[in-house]
């Protein structure tokens, strides 16, 4: 009977990342999806920094900033003018090696995976369906079928549901849903335009009417057009064409198309799923939770589901930890769904919620206030760090420990670099790892060397300071580069209680190949 360590459904960005992540691992995957091929139309545009930073691990970092387009800033319209502008690399320039918007649409995102996956020897099972399984305790057993209408059944020791809003995986699981649909369609148009908004940046319109963004596009003069309807329009979507919609670009942001490549509309649901994890059945991405794509969000949000997910899978599968480590999946990732389906939420119902009260929010009071918000340094970090998901933590749960400087277990590292060195450099190795910032003791150093444990010894500079670090204390990191543990001191005693208590054996494989 065909076995596989992880098989996964669907094969969508994050079932490919969570491929990719395991293959590289040399942990045995099977990755199949009921469509003919990959997407050739995205809804998904926006790769955020966090994404960036985290695919220096599998390589992808260069390869799609080469082939994208980085969005520099972010205006706001009012009655046909911007009003307002926030420059994301001057907001940026000091958090993140990444600070600017990506685009990176879906359908290449996902080639560029498939083409990596291949390299490794893994192809997606195409017009291949999930028909049932079953958990048995020690393994699954899944019954698919295949392209040519042959069933058959297959076993593996763990199963990871991507097959997106509708998933079949959480069907079967019965978990439930909850949530609710907005009443306004989505529609995106893949266009070829000219005028002011066609610059390069990304702009957003805050008239009384349906809510509209121009995305730029990696092509000159090509953008993604995304909007709503709410009117009656809206009741029958699948009819809608882009002469139904497209008098708010010709007016409102001076948008002049002069071709259509495609045009889709489609409804938007907000929802979490009551559950993760099931057994060995797990839930990510879409099929975990969905939302308005207010931020650019939804993709990203996925992929870090992929990758908290693939290091524990590959850690339990090769014996460095127990099953009891796969409880923080559940832990880690539901909750930060919650925050993000409620903050896209309040913003999106912000920016298309009608009437007059809300029309005069937000054309007369929204267009005063941002530029003045967006005058203070500390109100944009924290607009950039939450849209970047590097603001994206973990503290006070099962695998995040301690505090040292500003710095807790739970944080993604903080960017520190200067003319001499850049603590991200290491983060391309998958595995744990130390760091130091400063001095050290003999002691920390042995325990190290003897567990195979990375330890990066950075000399004391102020840019360490500055991004919040302390002097001599050492941070732990996890296989996805977060900070499991922050320690004041040099103590190896502290590592290895810290290991001992959650039964794990540090691991890595060094810098993965491309």
């Amino acid at each position: 009977m065909n076995r596989s360590d992880v098989l996964i459904i669907g094969a969508g960005p994050t079932g490919l990342v969570l491929a990719l992540w395991l293959a590289r691992q040399g942990i045995k995957v099977r990755i199949l999806d009921q469509s003919s091929g990959p997407g050739t139309t995205s809804r998904a545009l926006a790769v955020q920094a966090r994404t960036l930073e985290l695919y220096r691990q599998l390589d992808l970092t260069q390869t799609i900033l080469d082939q994208g387009h980085q969005v520099p800033a972010v205006n706001l319209w009012v009655r046909g003018e911007p009003t307002a502008q926030l420059p994301l690399g001057a907001i940026g320039a000091d958090l993140t090696p990444y600070p600017f918007l990506e685009i990176f649409p879906q359908d290449l995102h996902e080639q560029l995976l498939i083409e990596r996956l291949a390299n490794l020897g893994v192809s997606v099972e195409r017009n291949t369906q999930l028909l049932a399984f079953d958990d048995h305790g020690h393994l699954l057993s899944a019954r698919l079928r295949g392209a040519d209408g042959v069933e058959e059944t297959c076993q593996a020791y763990y199963l990871a549901g991507c097959d997106g809003a509708h998933s079949t995986v959480r069907k079967t699981l019965g978990t439930g849903f909850p949530g609710g649909t907005y009443e306004q369609v989505f529609y995106v148009a893949d266009v070829e335009a000219s005028g002011p908004a066609l610059d390069g940046q990304l702009h957003i319109d805050l008239d009384e009417a349906d809510f509209l963004a121009v995305f730029p596009l990696a092509d000159p003069g090509h953008a993604r057009l995304i909007g709503t309807v709410r009117d009656a329009r809206a009741q029958h979507p699948q009819a809608l064409k882009f002469e139904d919609v497209s008098q708010r670009a010709l007016h409102h942001l001076k948008v002049e198309v002069a071709q259509v490549n495609w045009f889709s509309a489609y409804r938007v649901h907000h929802r979490v799923a009551e559950q993760f994890r099931r057994g060995r059945v797990f839930l990510l991405g879409d099929a975990a939770h969905v939302h308005s794509p207010a931020g650019g969000q939804g993709m990203n949000t996925g992929i870090g589901d992929a990758i908290n997910l693939a290091w524990k899978l590959a850690a339990v599968l090769t014996g460095k930890a127990t099953q009891s480590l796969l409880d923080t999946y559940e832990i880690e990732r539901i909750e930060f769904a919650r925050r993000l389906v409620a903050t896209t939420d309040r913003v999106f119902s912000f920016a298309t919620a009608d009437g007059p009260i809300a029309n005069l929010l937000r054309t007369r009071l929204a267009p005063l206030l941002i530029p003045r918000v967006a005058a203070l340094e500390s109100a944009r970090a924290l607009l950039f760090r939450t849209v970047s998901q590097i603001t994206l933590n973990y503290r006070g749960m099962p695998l995040s420990v301690g505090s040292s400087g500003h710095v807790h277990g739970g944080d993604r590292l903080p960017w520190a670099h200067d003319a001499d060195s850049d603590n991200f450099a290491s983060l391309a190795l998958i595995g744990w790892q130390v760091h130091v910032y400063g001095d050290t003791s003999d002691e920390l150093q042995a325990w190290c060397r003897a567990h195979q444990l990375p330890l990066q010894q950075f000399p004391w500079h102020p840019a360490h300071a500055t991004a919040g670090l302390a002097r001599n204390g050492f941070y732990l990191l996890r296989p996805d580069t977060y900070v499991a543990l922050a320690e004041r001191s040099a103590d190896p005693k502290v590592l290895e209680r810290y290991f001992a208590e959650r039964d794990l054996t540090p691991w890595n494989n060094g810098v993965p190949k491309p």
